[in-house]
């Protein structure tokens, strides 16, 4: 996989504070997070490069989840961190991107922030296009109905499949919520360190092995 832990670069940080990806209040800040470059199959068939942004103390749970679904095949049409979206989570949603950091504005929460697994680099939503979830505040799913049907489909997250089965052996939760969020999986509500396998922060910019 050739999978890469990097520190966030100045660069990069300054663009999450002037997008309002991150602000004062915040719970997990520069030092708590990670850069996870690594690469997955897309919806063509081909190997890309991707990045989340994730808390230290998942990032090798992360990389040992996606190098077992890039070898299983399993397709993800993008994964690019949320300031590629200026942090709004409805355009990452309505471009089925694949994301995890999200210390997400006041009109797009669903949980006090300081809990929110998102917030806490802790979370990461999958294909959101083909697994929706459904929105309570305007009873439509989000960002379509398409695919809110769990039936076998390129790109889909089911109950023991490939996509279940490799966070859930690495004690991440699906659908953590109330309501169907197909897309979500965390390590928990109210986010708190990391206890799964291996969870040991990457203090310093290192190269990750490949499982």
């Amino acid at each position: 996989m050739d999978a890469a832990v990097k520190k966030i670069t100045d660069a990069q940080w300054s663009r999450m504070v002037a997008t309002g990806l991150w602000r004062r209040g915040c719970p997990a800040g520069r030092d708590q997070l990670r850069r996870v470059e690594m690469n997955h199959v897309g919806f063509d068939g081909k190997v890309h490069r991707g990045v989340l942004v994730v808390n230290a103390d998942v990032a090798a749970s992360v990389i040992r989840i996606f190098t077992q679904l890039l070898e299983e095949g399993f397709p993800i049409r993008r994964m690019e961190p949320m300031e590629s979206y200026d942090g709004d989570l409805n355009a990452s949603l309505r471009a089925d991107n694949t994301s995890a950091f999200n210390c997400r504005r006041p009109e797009q929460i669903n949980a006090p922030f300081k809990e929110s697994p998102h917030a806490n680099g802790r979370a990461i939503d999958i294909n959101p296009f083909e697994n929706p979830w459904k929105d309570l505040r305007t009873k439509s799913w989000s960002p379509s109905s398409k695919y809110a049907a769990r039936t076998e489909g390129k790109g889909k997250i089911l109950k023991g499949g490939p996509v279940w089965r490799a966070f859930t052996e690495e004690g991440w939760v699906w659908q953590n919520i109330k309501v169907p969020d197909y897309m979500h999986f965390d390590t928990g509500y109210p986010s708190a360190p990391f206890k799964g396998p291996s969870a040991t922060p990457y203090e310093a910019e290192e190269s990750a092995p490949a499982g």
